[in-house]
């Protein structure tokens, strides 16, 4: 369908109103101000509103925050919930845990000076920042391709709206515009559809480790006052991930309310495996459901999260543009956090722009002065030191690949003379369900755990029925010949939202996929055994309405 578009015209275009991307658009503005020039600036943002799609634990730690805004708390940023205490545990069975003495833990894992936050919250006050610093954000926008031309990104278009599911426009057919740029900042969070289109196209991650992943589930509760403890952040390793590895959490915030999750590297092989369900009985452990029973689930989410690390980061420039944010990777598993280092990534990519978009740059040129920057920076030093932490988990698993983290970081720094490398992708690491056993997950008891359909209800997640499926197959048999019989499609399994569906009719079945449900972690793009299934943007404001995840 060939449409005249609106063109509109920045200096720098960001995609994603996340941590990253509002940060390097907060950053440009204050660098203009300095030199008392200009930058246009231009947000897009694929929810109905800045936070409506970010999901995260969280603790925070505010160290790129404090260069970015100094004065952080007279501005009012809503980091209220200081750590008081950290709890962390080995989960030994669905009954018994052992709690470690901190100084078995490894120093990353200590997070004193940090916050128990909303990242949603954190979010929509960069927004007010960013817009009182002249940028413009526009929600409902979703970037569904970019703009490459002689071998330069120019920009983005903007998906379509009004059109139904058979790609024909309707009554209410709104074209999206093209928006062009000098740059284009990718900082669309983990796996963006635009980012790992970038990373093919432009080759940037050749040489570089796999990137891996985990994904993480995570629920809201209000629970009840004599039960909570504001400030106590509690991690946990071992059960019930007795299949995979990967970890949990569980955070007091303010005014009663209890963030609790489970986080699971989609690098497992049993293809029985339900994240979802593991997490719905892990609540039931006595060390967690001391704290929920009682109380009420008010708000349910899941996203997958970039874990590769140092290893796995790729080239993060092009022409035209640059990857940040948890679209580059930047996220510290060691810590279990990246918000802080997406921020500064973000800040790092706006100082490049900003110094040469002020001497009269045109575009179209890489930002070297970006990766230069980078390697200089405290947010290189830190990866680097922490290279090894997720690799270490895979190759020897919780117990001993905790202990060779604890050496290397409580006795090395992060500096111990070896890098360890993971280099199979996590969507190889399936075995057949032949060779796999199969897992009776308990019936959730509608108290502490609960459904999948009821839980999506939870996320406020809606998408305009007769739009296109956004959940793309490249080949439509795969599913049933072959994910089928050889893995007993695992997308039935590892979709936290209900999406994918086996339907039998007699002797015939059928996949089915209910985009509606959908709450975007993109878990299937990244773990379907065939990458058969391609993620695409939605019509804009579509997906999860997340108020404070």
């Amino acid at each position: 369908m060939s449409v005249e578009r609106d063109v509109m015209e920045y200096d720098v275009v960001i995609v994603g109103a996340g941590p990253a991307g509002l940060s390097a658009a907060c950053r440009l503005k204050q660098k203009a101000a300095e030199a008392g020039g200009d930058i246009s600036v231009c947000v897009v943002e694929k929810g109905s509103e800045v936070g409506a799609h970010i999901l995260s634990g969280a603790v925070f730690e505010p160290r790129a925050l404090n260069e970015l805004f100094p004065n952080w708390k007279e501005l009012g940023a809503p980091l209220e919930t200081e750590v008081k205490r950290d709890d962390i545990y080995l989960f030994r069975s669905a009954t018994s845990a052992v709690k470690l003495p901190g100084l078995f833990v490894p120093k990353t894992m200590h997070n004193e000076g940090n916050y128990i936050i909303s990242l949603g919250k954190l979010v929509r006050w960069l927004g007010a920042q960013a817009e009182g610093l002249g940028v413009d954000i526009i929600p409902e926008f979703a970037a569904q391709d970019v703009i490459i031309e002689a071998g330069v990104v120019k920009g983005i278009t903007i998906g379509d709206k009004g059109v139904d599911r058979h790609g024909n426009p309707t009554d209410n057919f709104a074209p999206g515009p093209e928006i062009r740029a000098k740059y284009t900042f990718f900082a669309e969070g983990c796996r963006g559809h635009i980012g790992k289109r970038l990373l093919k196209d432009f080759a940037l991650d050749k040489g570089v480790d796999p990137q891996h992943y985990g994904i993480g589930i995570k629920e809201l509760w209000k629970v009840d006052a004599a039960k909570h403890q504001p400030g106590l952040v509690v991690h946990g390793a071992g059960w019930p991930l007795t299949d995979a590895t990967g970890g949990s959490f569980l955070y007091h915030l303010e005014d009663n309310l209890v963030a609790v999750g489970l986080i699971v590297d989609l690098s497992y092989s049993n293809p029985y495996l339900s994240p979802f369900d593991e997490f719905q009985r892990f609540k039931h452990h006595p060390v967690i459901s001391q704290y929920l029973e009682g109380g009420t689930r008010i708000s349910y989410g899941a996203r997958a999260i970039a874990k590769g690390g140092f290893n796995s980061l790729p080239k993060m420039v092009f022409p035209g543009g640059a990857l940040v944010g948890c679209d580059l990777g930047t996220m510290n598993f060691s810590k279990i956090k990246g918000s802080h280092t997406a921020m500064k990534c973000g800040m790092l990519a706006a100082d490049a722009a900003a110094k040469v978009l002020l001497a009269g740059a045109v575009g179209g040129d890489e930002l070297v002065g970006f990766p230069a920057d980078f390697q200089a920076s405290w947010l290189h030093d830190e990866l680097y030191r922490s290279r090894n932490f997720g690799p270490a988990i895979h190759k020897f698993g919780t117990f001993f690949g905790g202990a060779f983290n604890w050496v290397d970081q409580n006795l090395f720094g992060g500096k111990i003379p070896v890098t360890l490398h993971d280099t199979t992708p996590d969507y190889l690491t399936l075995k057949p369900a032949a060779q796999s056993t199969k897992i009776d997950y308990p019936k959730p008891d509608g108290k502490l755990s609960f459904d999948k359909l009821s839980s999506v209800f939870l996320s406020s997640t809606n998408h305009e029925e007769e739009q296109p499926v956004h959940l793309t197959l490249l080949d439509a048999t795969i599913p049933i010949s072959k994910n089928l019989p050889l893995y007993d499609e695992p997308a039935q399994r590892y979709c936290p939202a209900g999406v994918y569906e086996v339907i039998a009719s007699g002797d015939s079945k059928r996949f089915q996929i209910n985009a509606q449900n959908c709450v975007h972690c993109k878990t299937c793009d990244i773990k379907d055994p065939s990458q058969n299934i391609n993620w695409i943007a939605p019509e804009g404001s579509g997906g999860p309405n997340y108020a404070t995840m």
